[in-house]
């Protein structure tokens, strides 16, 4: 059935109080769906228990962005992705929330004893984590309930040797991180954070550290010196060089900083590869009487100094930086700790619940904390492991996974790049994306399985795919479904401005997507294994 939202019908000026109850066409079409899908439905679908349907929100609640709770989501996010200023900052932040939880830290180069009814985590690098929670029925051999995210984003990142300069200022040398929309990041107060290695009693310690206050910008050319007023052009190289400071402020001649005459023979010693302002701001970071002579390695990224924030007349959007693809790892992470609200449900659950958020999605995956790792089959097998050789392999064979990174909404000023009957719209649900080249890793099963799960958590769901005649980006969930045969679909929640230091989503999708997945935990393998 298709169904399309009515324009509501001229009516006189309402008063204020009834202005606010008037549901938009976007909400009144959610609500319509849901119902319609209820009324189709109810007699074949399988149905959820009481007290799930009691935890999770009303589809009133969902119906658009004035309720309170999509409000409270929302709100939660961004203290979430402000504080998560680059891959790192996500996982500590991811951290914090699990141990709040009752989760239990693991070592990857332990050996592990799960028990079942217990909940852990496990980092690698300290950019990608995987989150389980061991269902009390769980036995080895049983299925996986999986969803996924990545907490990196294109930015900016330091180079190893940094010191540059031009013009009587001094500048800190880049790298371009990914597929980010770099005329973007012109004129932008920007901030810096990361970790840095560095020797303490003669032993090498990592520190997180984040500046948090404006420090850098890229200034554009003036248009009156452009040759081609019409159009942007950027030498990545050449034109994408922060700058930090002046000679005149820094207190330098014209001749500019200079480099240590005689370079050090120790290969720990980076003071000759930056410059020395640059580096007391670091140690300034660090704090602890941190020297520069003490810094080994850094690894820094540049960020938008100006926090993420719900914006807009109704106060329905959220404008920020990396939401592509903090709300997929806000979101997974966020939805496995509150399936665990329902200990009843807990009990009797055979499966693992999973939530895993990878680095380096933005340039391929192809690192030991990427998504490509086998990392990820390290620890399945770990937690499958049982009496027999093959458990494993019978434990995927009832999994699924979720592969949730961000997908475009149909842009107003950009309609004709967007497929005509696949146009996914603000507040409107949680986004399927579907390719038939295999760039998306959904199929007919996988879809068939969310759709009831979506159903029972009261939670709509759109479609995308890409026209014919464009190309069409990829993710996670293609690499992890060939790499560990495992059942996957890909989704996202529906943004603007994909990959611009400054992107735009909705606020509905975060408590929209935290619920499917909420629910997703909770009855994967009641409504997958009729299916098998």
């Amino acid at each position: 059935m298709k169904l399309k939202a009515t324009p509501s019908q001229p009516k006189a000026s309402p008063s204020p109080s009834r202005q606010v109850s008037l549901l938009s066409p976007v909400r009144r079409a959610a609500r319509s769906l849901t119902k319609c899908l209820r009324s189709q439905q109810e007699d074949e679908m399988v149905q959820p228990s009481s007290l799930l349907r009691s935890k999770l929100p009303t589809a009133e609640e969902m119906a658009g962005p004035a309720s309170v709770e999509v409000r409270k989501a929302a709100t939660e996010f961004i203290s979430f992705l402000n504080k998560s200023v680059t891959p790192f900052h996500a996982v500590q932040e991811c951290v914090t929330r699990l141990k709040a939880a009752g989760f239990e830290e693991l070592k990857e180069c332990d050996q592990w004893t799960v028990q079942p009814k217990k909940k852990y985590f496990v980092t690698k690098n300290r950019s990608c984590i995987l989150a389980f929670a061991v269902g009390g029925a769980y036995k080895p051999g049983n299925g996986f309930s999986v969803v996924v995210g990545h907490t990196d984003s294109p930015c900016l990142r330091v180079k190893p040797i940094s010191r540059q300069q031009g013009d009587k200022f001094i500048q800190v040398g880049v790298s371009t991180y990914g597929g980010g929309i770099w005329r973007t990041w012109f004129d932008r107060d920007l901030s810096l954070a990361g970790e840095v290695a560095l020797k303490k009693d003669n032993k090498l310690v990592r520190k997180l550290i984040n500046i948090a206050r404006p420090v850098m910008c890229i200034p554009n050319l003036a248009i009156h010196l452009e040759t081609d007023r019409t159009k942007f052009e950027c030498n990545n190289e050449t034109n994408l060089r922060p700058i930090l400071e002046s000679f005149a402020a820094a207190g330098l001649d014209g001749a500019g900083p200079k480099k240590p005459e005689t370079p050090s023979c120790d290969p720990r010693d980076i003071s000759g590869e930056h410059h020395s302002a640059f580096l007391e701001l670091l140690c300034e970071a660090v704090g602890d009487g941190c020297k520069a002579t003490d810094l080994v390695d850094l690894d820094l990224y540049l960020y938008d100094a100006q926090p993420a924030a719900i914006t807009g007349l109704k106060e329905e959007f959220i404008s920020g930086a990396r939401l592509d693809n903090l709300v997929g790892t806000y979101t997974a992470v966020t939805g496995l700790i509150n399936s665990l609200d329902d200990d009843a449900a807990f009990s009797s659950c055979p499966n693992v619940r999973v939530a895993a958020c990878y680095d380096n999605e933005e340039v391929g995956s192809q690192s030991a904390q990427g998504a490509e790792t086998a990392f990820t089959e390290h620890v399945l097998r770990k937690l499958a492991a049982g009496g027999s050789t093959t458990e494993f392999e019978c434990a995927i064979g009832r999994s699924m996974l979720i592969s949730a990174d961000q997908a475009h909404a149909a842009h107003p000023n950009y309609s004709a790049k967007h497929e005509e009957n696949h146009r996914p719209a603000f507040h409107g649900g949680v986004v399927v994306k579907v390719n038939h080249n295999q760039r998306y890793a959904t199929t007919m099963t996988t879809h068939a399985v969310l759709k009831q799960i979506a159903y029972e958590a009261g939670v709509p769901l759109q479609k995308m795919i890409v026209r014919n005649d464009s190309p069409c980006g990829s993710t996670v969930g293609p690499i992890l479904s060939s790499r560990l045969g495992l059942a996957t679909i890909d989704v996202g929640c529906p943004q603007l401005a994909m990959h611009s230091i400054r992107e735009f989503g909705d606020t509905s999708s975060i408590l929209q997507a935290q619920t499917l997945y909420t629910t997703f935990f909770k009855r994967l393998h009641d409504v997958l294994e009729p299916m098998l």
